[in-house]
């Protein structure tokens, strides 16, 4: 089966990043021996996203990027966009729905990008991304669905095996599938007998219930702790989907109790400050989804959260 997007992909898009994105750490888990956590949440702008939208505007004709971008985003992968076009001194509007957090909003437009919120789903955003492209003239920057996109979110698989060239097993957060499918299409390669698993809230997994259906579905978008991982795969889906059920060796499901749990764990292990959607993985193992194994990497994908969310979470029980 030919993958849309190749290693050779993910290389070149590595070559064209280079001095746009930070190479991010990677450290052992002191309280769960065996854990490398992969510091993504480190990365400018605070998540993965910056590589993938900086890999698509850079690879943008200079026709195509003077006309502006646009996209759909549940506020990570806009503030990327808004990055990287600012730095490509090009026009962004970033279409975002009701539920996505007001520090994540305010990100954005403090990035110097136009913000349309539309909707109570990432599914109504894409609607006026789409009139956009067709009355604007903007070319879409899709937060996932998209080879360029996906070969820049894959840059951080060779970073991976760049600092663990056989790992046993490497953690995923699963959404749209665009940080799944190129870690993986990395990491497969490379590295063939790693298992790569991607990690979903139980609360509106789009990806999980696609593959389970053997195909892209609709589910319902609904608040949660993980509130990156939420929005749909797109039914009209032409990359990530086929390349997250040919290329991923499992997907797991952690709960809200779960995911806070592991917020907290992070947070005593490095003294950072977590999103839900970067603690999934480590909620995973927590719970005893997955048995604890040597060698084993978890991405924390993200850190945009509110101090004031992220107080609430150290609170609460179990804390």
């Amino acid at each position: 089966m030919t993958l849309p997007v190749t290693l050779d992909d993910i290389r070149a898009a590595e070559a064209r990043i280079r001095g746009h994105v930070r190479r991010t750490p990677m450290q052992a888990d002191p309280r769960l021996p065996g854990l490398l956590l992969k510091l993504e949440h480190r990365q400018e702008t605070g998540a993965f996203k910056l590589r993938g939208a900086t890999n698509a505007v850079l690879s943008l004709p200079a026709e195509r990027l003077a006309r502006g971008v646009v996209t759909a985003s549940t506020g990570n992968h806009g503030r990327a966009l808004a990055h990287a076009a600012r730095a490509a001194g090009a026009r962004a509007v970033v279409c975002l729905s009701r539920l996505v957090p007001a520090n994540k909003v305010a990100a954005v437009r403090d990035l110097g990008a136009e913000v349309r919120i539309v909707g109570d789903s990432q599914d109504d955003a894409m609607e006026e991304v789409a009139r956009a492209v067709a009355a604007e003239g903007l070319t879409e920057v899709p937060p996932f669905d998209d080879p360029a996109v996906v070969a820049g979110q894959g840059t951080l698989g060779l970073e991976i095996l760049a600092d663990e060239p056989a790992p046993e097993r490497v953690l995923v957060p699963l959404s749209g599938g665009g940080l799944a499918a190129g870690v993986a299409a990395a990491v497969k390669v490379l590295s063939p007998r790693t298992r790569v698993v991607g990690v979903s809230m139980e609360r509106g997994a789009a990806m999980a219930a696609s593959l389970a259906a053997g195909h892209p579905v609709t589910v319902e978008e609904l608040p949660t702790l993980a509130d990156s991982l939420g929005g749909g795969v797109g039914l009209a889906n032409r990359v990530t989907f086929a390349m997250c059920r040919a290329l991923l060796d499992e997907v797991i499901l952690v709960s809200e109790d779960e995911i806070a749990a592991a917020m907290r764990h992070i947070h005593a292990a490095t003294g950072d400050a977590v999103e839900g959607a970067a603690a999934v993985g480590v909620a995973a193992l927590l719970a005893g989804r997955l048995a604890p194994g040597p060698r084993t990497i978890a991405i924390l994908s993200g850190a945009n959260i509110s101090p004031d969310a992220f107080a609430r979470i150290l609170e609460r029980p179990g804390a």
